[in-house]
């Protein structure tokens, strides 16, 4: 058995991450959101060795687009089996019928795959209901969260056993502070429920550390609001490591595989 994920592009531009399993001549693929168009989701996908075609399940964690972008057209045209809570799923239906093979993920109930399991899970965001999750193979646990306004309790706990982390660090607060958005779109996105400034994230990772984490992602980044160097340091310090052996997902080429085993 066989787990990797890699990032196919993180930020507000889109935001799309594979998950591959491996049990013998098996092959499970899932993609966490979808925030691309068709074409430039085959293109990327292409550059990681396959296409839409050869991907078993979507799960979309929330309705905005730069996370849903081709999901439904996916489902649709290649019968794929996509993932979503209630909630998002109304939030996509006002501009899309919905395909055959739609699924409706709830907090806590956990979605058995095959080779794969997904636990989702609750956090606070602006949409109608999102979910976050954590993927294992049964063996190794890769935690996903982005597009989250405060550390809870609850996220802290879906994340410690994680062998993997794929964390927001949408962006440095000094910078969101001194740039030039407006009073009100700072505040949303420094608010409750918008998105994780690096300390946040790196308060989170530190309370999730344990020896057998072997690889951190900082995701989401914003290209107005923060800068790569600033947010890997930052979940560094909170590993007591080097700010090299953060993964930084860029939005237009994400981050190459790892490894889990």
């Amino acid at each position: 058995m066989s787990l990797r994920f890699c990032s196919l592009g993180s930020g507000s531009s889109g935001n799309a991450t594979l998950v591959e399993v491996r049990r013998g001549a098996h092959v499970q693929r899932l993609l966490v959101d979808c925030g691309l168009s068709l074409r430039e989701l085959n293109r990327r996908l292409a550059l990681r060795g396959c296409s839409a075609n050869d991907i078993d399940a979507v799960f979309v964690t929330h309705e905005h687009g730069d996370h849903v972008g081709c999901a439904m057209i996916l489902a649709r045209r290649h019968g794929t089996p996509v993932w979503m809570s209630e909630g998002t799923w109304h939030g996509v239906a006002r501009e899309q019928p919905a395909p055959s093979t739609l699924r409706i993920a709830r907090d806590a109930e956990s979605i058995d795959l095959g080779l794969l399991e997904l636990r989702p899970y609750t956090v606070p965001h602006d949409a109608r209901e999102p979910l976050q999750l954590s993927i294992s193979d049964g063996h190794q646990r890769l935690g996903v969260l982005t597009d989250v306004g405060l550390a809870t309790e609850r996220i802290v706990q879906e994340l410690q056993a994680c062998n993997a982390l794929l964390l927001e660090c949408n962006h440095d607060q000094q910078m969101l502070d001194d740039g030039p958005y407006p009073l009100s779109l700072k505040r949303r996105i420094a608010g409750p429920y918008g998105h994780l400034a690096n300390h946040v994230a790196a308060d989170i990772l530190a309370r999730c550390r344990h020896a057998a984490l072997r690889h951190v992602v900082a995701a989401h980044l914003s290209e107005q609001n923060n800068r790569p160097d600033l947010a890997a340091q930052a979940l560094a310090e909170a590993l007591g490591t080097h700010s090299g052996d953060i993964v930084v997902a860029g939005p237009l080429h994400g981050c190459d595989w790892l490894d889990l085993h």
